[in-house]
């Protein structure tokens, strides 16, 4: 989105240049040569592309904000994810130790799945 922005902003850019530095561009009988093609617009030739040029120019600015605002977004919540990871993983870790110093204290006749029968199920 920014590279095209700025594209369009290049291209308007360009249009304003080539239209200020005709020599002929401040005559009532302007006359412009682009790739080996002549034209003389009117007035009302004159204000249409010059109001186009500046469309494009402020379409492409606003590609080129755009694009840089969602970069922005983007760096913010991959920031906030990495300090969310870190986050998790050091609870992980404290969570890891406590177990360790807690499992030597804790009674070791804990039930095994499969291992405990009631009476009323299984008469002896």
């Amino acid at each position: 989105m920014i590279v095209l922005g700025l594209v369009l902003v290049l291209i308007a850019t360009g249009a304003i240049v080539v239209a200020a530095m005709e020599p002929s561009a401040t005559a009532t009988d302007a006359s412009f040569t682009i790739l080996n093609y002549s034209f003389a617009p009117n007035h009302l030739e004159m204000f249409v592309a010059g109001a186009a040029v500046a469309a494009v120019l402020l379409i492409g600015i606003a590609m080129v904000n755009s694009g840089a605002r969602r970069a922005a977004v983007r760096r913010r919540e991959s920031r906030h994810n990495r300090h969310e990871a870190a986050r998790l993983e050091e609870e992980k870790r404290a969570l890891e130790r406590r177990l360790e110093h807690e499992a030597p204290r804790q009674n070791h006749d804990r039930l095994v799945a499969g291992s405990h029968r009631r009476t009323e199920d299984h008469p002896a």
